[in-house]
Formats: structure tokens, sequence, C-alpha cells
């Protein structure tokens, strides 16, 4: 009978209307609902508000995902900012989305998709080797939410240039052929850490385990700049451990250079992942000159 009486309770619970609930449950309940809606609107205020500080938009290069951020986003968060580190379609938890026809631009629609629904001004937005390639598309298309532009170890593409044009024919035809050895004809063998130098056994092999092939249209589309994103802060940030890699000509593009901020580390090419607390430093620099600005 105990249960039945309960079961029958609680029917009249869920039956209840407004005013059956208020007696049911708390003498207070107008107060309580008061207080709730204002809570509601404070957070909804908040939903809604950009944050005070400059957010992080933080891109990954090719063959990666988000995940190779997950140390440098961590400790940027603790310092009370808001960090996105988007995956790019086919690659990561995302590679399931990859098709032949993926390109640079289903990169940079990708990022700006990001910026555009996480509601951000302000945006400290940061490329890291092929990254580079697509941040420079994003801070052209919208100028206006870029507070700064940081190339990690990244390339700085020229309007109408593609990541191959910039490697040179050698090794893009390299990278085609592998794509038909190995890829299905579409996909790039990843490079494996060692390549990156990177520096810890573990990091290596998680790199190793984590990287993808990645859609060779990506390598080789031309990218289309109006030159809107020119004039905004930028920063290159070199690996100078990575001796084998393509990034020597930046140094020159960049250091001493007018409208650009330029840094080394001493590290291979993964920066986020062997110098992530200089890495760190360096990026909460950049935002704090781009809030004083």
């Amino acid at each position: 009978m105990a249960v039945g009486r309960a079961s029958e309770r609680m029917a009249r619970l869920y039956q209840a209307d407004d005013g059956a609930a208020q007696a049911l449950f708390a003498p207070n309940y107008s107060g309580v609902k008061s207080r709730l809606k204002s809570v509601n609107k404070a957070a909804g205020e908040e939903f809604m508000t950009p944050p005070s500080k400059p957010s992080f938009v933080l891109v990954h290069g090719a063959w990666h995902g988000g995940w190779k951020w997950r140390r440098v986003g961590d400790a940027l968060r603790q310092a009370g900012h808001a960090v996105f580190t988007p995956t790019l379609t086919g690659l990561g938890e995302r590679k399931h989305l990859g098709r032949p026809e993926t390109d640079l631009e289903t990169r940079i629609a990708d990022v700006m998709a990001t910026i555009e629904y996480e509601n951000l001004d302000d945006v400290v937005l940061c490329g890291h080797s092929y990254g580079g390639m697509v941040v420079t598309g994003v801070a052209d298309r919208m100028p206006k939410r870029i507070r700064a532009l940081v190339y990690a170890d990244g390339f700085i593409p020229e309007n109408g240039q593609s990541l191959f044009s910039i490697l040179g024919p050698e090794r893009a035809d390299k990278m085609r052929a592998g794509t038909r050895e190995w890829g299905d004809g579409w996909r790039v063998k990843p490079l494996p850490a060692s390549y990156y130098r990177v520096a810890d056994p573990e990091d290596a092999a998680y790199t190793d385990r984590m990287s993808t092939g990645h859609p060779i249209r990506c390598f080789e589309q031309p990218l289309k700049l109006s030159g809107a994103g020119a004039k905004l802060n930028r920063v290159y940030i070199r690996a100078i451990g990575h001796i084998d890699g393509p990034f020597g000509p930046f140094t020159e593009k960049t250091r001493n250079q007018p409208g650009w901020t330029y840094y080394e580390l001493p590290c291979g090419h993964d920066v986020m992942i062997d110098q992530p607390h200089a890495l760190t430093g360096i990026l909460l620099e950049v935002a704090a000159r781009a809030a004083a600005a």
C-alpha cells in the first residue's frame, strides 16, 4: 500500500500545474523562481557576450589535429582566456569527413566557422606549419575579428601561392607519388615525428599514432588573398632546432621587418609539444599587447 500511495503522489506531482507545484515543493517558491530567473538571465548574457580577454584560436598543421594543442590550450585557459583548437576536416577525430575534394578553402571555412559560431572577436589567431596557410586565408576574410596573427614555425603564403608552389616541384612530385602508393590517390602519408625532431620518445610515439593521411588538394590549391589582413599585427615564432625544415626563408622575411615581431625557440618543429611553456608565454605576451593596443 505504501508503494501504491507513493506512486499516486508522484503521479499527482508530475501532473501538477504551477500553483500546485508551489504548494507541494516550497513555501518560498516565488523567491526561488525569481532567483532562477536572475541566474538564467545572467547565464544568457554571458552566453551571448564575447570574452573580455583576447581569445585564442590555435590551428594545427598537416596530418595532425586539435589534440596537438592540448598542453598550450590548457595553460592559456588557466590564464583566463577562451581557447579553441579546431581540428581541420579530414584529420584527427574528423578524418571520416575527408574526401578527395577536401581542399584549402575547406580548411579556411572550418576556422572561420569556429570564430563565427563561437561569437569571437579580439582573436589571437595562431597557425602552426601548414596551419599558416589556413590562418592567412582566415585573417584575409575576417580581419576585423583578428587582433594578432601568429605563425608558429609556419608557412606564410603570398596571393596565388599553394603549399606545393612554396615547397617546390621536387617535394610536390614526391608527395603525389606517395598518394598513389599509400593513400588511394588522394591522401598524403604522414611524416614521422623524427622528421620534426620531437624530443621526447613518448611524445614522438604519440604524435605518430595520432597522425592521419592528409588530402592532397589542400596542398595543391592556390590561396586567394585580397590584402585585407595585411595590416594586422603579425608574429613569427621560429623553431631553430628544425634545421631540415622549409621554414628558413620565413626568418629573413619576418626578422627585423616592419609589422612583425620575431621570436626563436630552441626546439624541433612541434613547438607546442617540445616547448609548451615557452610558447604559452609568447602567446600571452602577444595577447597582452593586443589588448593594450
